[in-house]
């Protein structure tokens, strides 16, 4: 039973759920196998801020009993999720990465973890984040950084600000996680630790409920086993009601972005990027390359604080004062340099960010997605972003190929589809303008169906 119940597990999510629907598996079943899978390795992985082992079972219980009923079962009925520690979950707290609990209020459920409920999945817990979301490597002195699990030798990072989210995944203690997103922090992690991430455009999934960020940029949205698996949560949940369309990837316009995201890539990144693109152009899509002529100065803007420096500052300001004294150095040095700009200054900067978004769109005049690396280095060790230069450097390295989907007002995607010289995953990330969520989800699933899941691709860390 238990080897039937792991083999149901490593199957598409449209299969699990049929597999609950048909009676061929029990959602305690596999509430059972996310914490036996969690026992075995968080001591090593530290995935979670908690890991609710009663809630998961009280949950698989009431799952059994509607899908028992055999009415109302929806697509998620049953599925283990892990959530971000920025979301509200009721009963569950908030920490943010921080170390104090943040108050009851900020369980209050929004309308992701509600129509999760709704639809009777199983949350597991809450995956760990960075402090306030502030980073893009993943590292938390507060509570432990979680370790990257292709790397069983190094401690290497799993990405940030969602940290614990692909760790969760990788773990087999869930089967889809949910993150945010405001310069790379589900694109990030998801392409360090070999699985799918999706950034909705900015708006289509509502923030309420959770910590923000940015209220200019944030995105929350899933980490997923494989695009396949990201088309059956997006049919799921998109608030849209917009289903991903079947497609194929003939004649399909691809747009290289210009050297500016390919220079200085770790050792096994840019080639095995183009090597993807190399097969997909061989099934029939069209490329070309782009030059991304706002690329530098959207990164300048990241460099100086993007949106979020001054919006993080306000929030704790005005929302969680006592939490300033708490910070860890640098979060609070991002804080102290921020309350320092000006008001006018800082409008100046959104209203430039607006110009862009616009300017962007010229960007697919002749293509229909931009391809690049989602990030351009190896996930670096604890000890290789021990110092501030250090961490730094790998802070900017790995922000330069996401941030700007976020500031371009973009929907975008990364899909593992190799390892680097140091067996680490190599993500491709496909952008599409704003709105374009769906058509870019059937794309990446088509480019799945010719480069293989990531589990073909890339083998299991």
């Amino acid at each position: 039973m238990a080897h039937k119940i792991e083999k149901i597990w490593e199957t598409p999510l449209f299969d699990i759920h049929r597999a609950l629907g048909d009676g061929g598996v029990s959602a305690r079943a596999l509430g059972e196998l996310a914490i036996r899978r969690h026992g075995e390795s968080e001591a090593r992985l530290n995935a979670y801020k908690l890991f609710d082992i009663d809630g998961i079972r009280r949950q698989a219980g009431e799952a059994d009993r509607v899908l028992a009923q055999g009415a109302g079962v929806e697509a998620l009925t049953g599925l283990p999720i892990s959530v971000k520690d920025l979301y509200g979950v009721a009963g569950l707290p908030v920490f943010a990465g921080s170390k104090r609990e943040l108050p009851p209020s900020w369980q209050a459920e929004g309308p992701i973890v509600s129509e999760i409920r709704r639809q009777n999945s199983v949350i597991t817990g809450k995956s760990h984040t960075v402090e306030f979301a502030i980073g893009a490597l993943g590292s938390n002195d507060n509570w432990g950084t979680p370790r990257n699990p292709w790397d069983a030798k190094h401690h290497r990072v799993p990405g940030g600000s969602s940290s614990g989210a692909g760790v969760s995944l990788a773990q087999g203690s869930a089967l889809v996680a949910f993150g945010s997103d405001t310069a790379g922090s589900i694109r990030a992690p998801a392409s360090m630790t070999g699985a799918v991430g999706y950034k909705p455009t900015f708006g289509r999934w509502s923030t309420d409920g959770i910590v923000p960020l940015s209220s200019r940029l944030d995105s929350p949205g899933p980490l997923t086993r494989s695009a396949a698996d990201l088309r059956f949560v997006f049919d799921a949940l998109d608030p849209e009601g917009t289903a991903a369309p079947e497609r194929d990837l003939h004649g399909l316009r691809i747009g290289l972005c210009d050297r500016y995201f390919w220079d200085n890539c770790s050792p096994g990144i840019e080639s095995g990027v183009h090597g993807a693109l190399q097969e997909l152009e061989a099934s029939g899509a069209v490329l070309s390359e782009v030059e991304i002529t706002l690329a530098s100065e959207a990164m300048e803007i990241q460099k100086m604080g993007s949106l979020v420096g001054k919006e993080f500052a306000d929030f704790i300001i005005t929302e969680l004062p006592e939490w300033e004294p708490l910070l860890d150095p640098p979060v609070r040095s991002r804080l102290d340099q921020a309350r320092q700009m000006a008001a006018s200054a800082f409008q100046a900067r959104v209203d430039r960010v607006m110009e862009l978004q616009t300017l962007a769109r010229a960007y697919f005049a002749d293509c229909d997605v931009l391809a690049l690396p989602t990030l351009a280095v190896t996930p670096p060790t604890l000890e290789e972003i021990a110092t501030p230069e250090g961490y730094q450097s790998a802070t900017v390295a790995a922000l330069r190929n996401c941030c700007i989907a976020n500031l371009f007002g973009l929907c975008a995607v990364t899909l593992p589809v190799a390892l680097d010289g140091a067996g680490m995953p190599v993500g491709l990330q496909l952008m599409a303008p704003g709105g374009n969520d769906a058509a870019l989800i059937s794309i990446v699933c088509a480019a799945e169906a010719i480069l293989g899941t990531p589990v073909q691709r890339l083998g299991r860390p």
